[in-house]
């Protein structure tokens, strides 16, 4: 194995906490969650602890980890939630409280980050990453194009620059943006464009407002720019598929998480903050990858361990000091003190407009949106409500249904859902 450049002294420090164990942790298939498998080589090194990697798809990942940890099945050891998940599972018992020593500096964590994976104070879930959503835009595309993409664009504008720089002739095509049903995919940027148009989830009685103009307004905006300029086959295209797509050169812009700048490897791009058709509340998304131990676990001590490695400082330096990742792929959306290093500002231009798009989410409840969280509800019954209406708006994508029936549907089975669930 390769020696890493892990201080000997940290991992020193946590090897003496852990006895030999075997470790199984289901991670989602993104890049940062990817290379820590090779950067946890020197853990295993200097521990003796196995670790098992379970990589899923995100939305193949929730509904497996959710499953598992709903009913105790006990496959996981270490588990990879969010802030959808975090507390509410925090507040079940499903999962067990954190709690790590001084020099872990739990007030570094971004203070967003920590309050949305924590209940009532107690930290459920270590940020590995920290995001919130942003435009990403070729440059040369725009300059070429004669137009410009400004912070906080308008909508109409947005739509006017991927109408500009859309060439699919050429192979390039003028916004590709997640299509991919799931409430984690699809719904989350479809989520903050119904924010941004003043709509919301459900009211202040929590009832579904699917049915309401500021919904069909943004939906039917949504379908016509992605189906106008956005890639074929979008209704098929999550993170994973469009970071590709991007780096092969064939997108002009993409709105999507922040963490998407680690791994973006085309030349000039650039970076403005999420449009917004008015309402200034809703229109980025915040939201963190984590990791937590389902309760019960036979080795929870071995996992909490590794937790508090994964998500230190000496993590982050440990990236950073990688010779196949460098400061520019180091975790970020997660700690204060990593947009101080000299090394990582050198490296990531887009750090200044991450950080800004996480400090202006608004996650809080607010007469618009009776509800915590930005792109979700915080409530137990959101992922299910989430899922059937991901479903419907991929319907309306493909052009298997109209945007008022797939709208319709959807307001049918979020009804439904609630009802049953006592709303």
């Amino acid at each position: 194995m390769k020696k890493l450049s892990v201080s000997a002294l940290a991992l020193t420090a946590f090897a003496s906490t852990v006895s030999a164990a075997e470790l199984t942790i289901a991670i989602v298939n993104n890049g940062h969650m990817i290379n820590m498998q090779t950067v946890a080589e020197a853990y295993t090194e200097e521990t003796g602890v196995k670790l098992n990697w379970v990589s899923l798809e995100e939305g193949v990942l929730r509904e497996q980890v959710t499953s598992d940890t709903a009913t105790g099945g006990g496959q996981y050891d270490i588990i990879n939630i969010g802030m959808q998940e975090a507390p509410i599972w925090g507040a079940a018992g499903w999962i067990e409280p954190l709690n790590f020593g001084a020099e872990y500096d739990v007030d570094d964590i971004l203070p967003a980050i920590r309050a949305g994976l924590s209940h009532e104070g107690q930290l459920y879930a270590a940020p590995f990453y920290g995001e919130s959503s942003m435009v990403m835009y070729r440059k040369d595309l725009t300059d070429a194009a004669g137009v410009t993409i400004r912070d906080n664009d308008s909508w109409a504008n947005i739509k006017g620059a991927a109408a500009a720089m859309h060439d699919p002739d050429n192979g390039v095509y003028g916004a590709c943006l997640r299509g991919k049903p799931g409430w984690g995919d699809n719904m989350a940027f479809i989520t903050t464009v119904v924010n941004s148009y003043g709509g919301a989830w459900f009211d202040k009685d929590f009832k579904p407002t699917l049915d309401s103009a500021a919904w069909n307004e943004a939906i039917n905006f949504y379908v016509d720019l992605l189906g106008n300029y956005g890639p074929p086959g979008s209704e098929g295209n999550s993170f994973n598929e469009i970071l590709a797509l991007y780096n092969e050169g064939k997108c002009g812009m993409w709105i999507d998480a922040t963490i998407a700048a680690s791994f973006l490897e085309v030349d000039g791009v650039a970076y403005a903050q999420s449009p917004n058709a008015g309402n200034p509340v809703g229109a980025n998304w915040l939201w963190a990858w984590a990791m937590a131990i389902p309760a019960g676990s036979p080795n929870a001590e071995a996992a909490a361990d590794f937790i508090e490695w994964a998500t230190s400082k000496e993590y982050v330096q440990a990236v950073g000091n990688h010779p196949e990742f460098g400061w520019g792929s180091v975790p970020t959306g997660q700690r204060s003190s990593t947009y101080a290093l000299p090394e990582f500002k050198a490296a990531a231009g887009f750090a200044a407009a991450e950080m800004a798009a996480i400090d202006s989410a608004a996650p809080a409840a607010t007469d618009l949106k009776p509800y915590v969280g930005v792109q979700f509800a915080a409530i137990p019954e959101f992922p299910q409500v989430g899922s059937a209406v991901a479903q419907e708006m991929a319907a309306a994508l493909s052009g298997a249904k109209s945007v008022e029936d797939a709208l319709a549907d959807a307001q049918a089975a979020a009804v439904a859902i609630m009802e049953e669930a006592g709303y």
